[in-house]
């Protein structure tokens, strides 16, 4: 059986088609589209009109995929832009009308454990305890875990992501080492209160920004997820590729490969997150991973129907 997961977040709309096939989740179709639906929350918490269209545009699109793969069960949920603003109404009135489902605002804490659970689908790590972080547009998630178990011993969300700090701290193109500056600033400043009980688990990345990074550093002139999903990244290699797109300018950088370019204006304040919280750990490197909250979220759907 066929099951759906959509994550609506901050900054990207993400689909996972998936089904069990000797045990094991696999996915069928996967897309993910930027639709920038936090635009402006942070200044005025209200979803603004023109993110809403897009948004409700891609889930147009992604609701004839649904219906073209046989999905059996669909789950939708929103995140951090969801959580935050008003305005919301228009876009959970779309998904009913399109998927017969209500999208589903989850708490952080439930988001903590679908991050935790999706980030490890398919990963081989020699550890049980694994720090995970999730860099989405409007804020980061920190989970800290046992892979084993999946009993979480940390979890927070913290108002620090892609597209928030850039526009609290960017105004000019490229952004000057002042700018950068005012945004490790506020990152770092964000996670002083990641306890140290944190330091010394292995690391694993998530989400665009990350994922981004990784296709960057690897030279990929067409994204696969498959190269990505478990690449380890040495910080000092994070550190050339956030400095090689720093120091653009905005259209040069949308032609670097590996990037998004819809990505390309907010990805900069992503990577100086990334690398704040690889700091304040006191990480050496961050293993990648392609898969997120719509892989906890798919497993259990089709856990469900077994």
């Amino acid at each position: 059986m066929r099951v759906a997961a959509i994550d609506i977040g901050t900054n990207t709309v993400l689909l996972l088609v998936a089904e069990k096939r000797d045990g094991k989740l696999v996915a069928v179709e996967e897309h993910a589209t930027i639709t920038r639906l936090g635009q402006g929350v942070d200044k005025t918490r209200t979803l603004a009109s023109d993110a809403v269209e897009r948004t409700n545009a891609c889930l147009d699109r992604y609701a004839e995929i649904v219906t073209r793969l046989g999905v059996a069960k669909t789950d939708v949920v929103g995140t951090s832009a969801m959580r935050d603003a008003g305005g919301g109404e228009a876009v959970r009135a779309h998904v009913k009308a399109r998927f017969g489902v209500e999208a589903r605002t989850i708490s952080g804490d439930e988001e903590a454990r679908l991050t935790f659970a999706g980030a490890l689908s398919g990963l081989t790590l020699s550890d049980g305890r694994v720090v995970v972080f999730d860099i989405g547009g409007g804020s980061t998630e920190v989970v800290d875990g046992d892979r084993h178990t999946r009993a979480i011993a940390f979890a927070h969300s913290y108002d620090v992501g892609s597209v928030r700090l850039t526009e609290r701290h960017v105004r000019t193109d490229p952004p000057t080492e002042a700018e950068r500056a005012s945004v490790l600033r506020a990152a770092s400043d964000a996670f002083t209160t990641v306890p140290e009980s944190v330091r010394g688990a292995p690391v694993v990345g998530i989400a665009g920004t990350v994922t981004t990074l990784a296709a960057v550093s690897l030279g990929m002139s067409t994204y696969d997820g498959s190269r990505v999903h478990g690449h380890v990244m040495p910080i000092a290699e994070l550190e050339r590729v956030v400095e090689l797109l720093a120091r653009v300018p905005l259209e040069e950088r949308t032609r670097i490969a590996g990037l998004e370019p819809k990505r390309a204006d907010v990805i900069v304040a992503g990577g100086l997150v990334a690398l704040a919280f690889l700091r304040h750990v006191g990480a050496p490197s961050v293993v990648v991973s392609d898969r997120g909250v719509r892989w906890g979220l798919a497993e259990e759907l089709a856990n469900a129907s077994l």
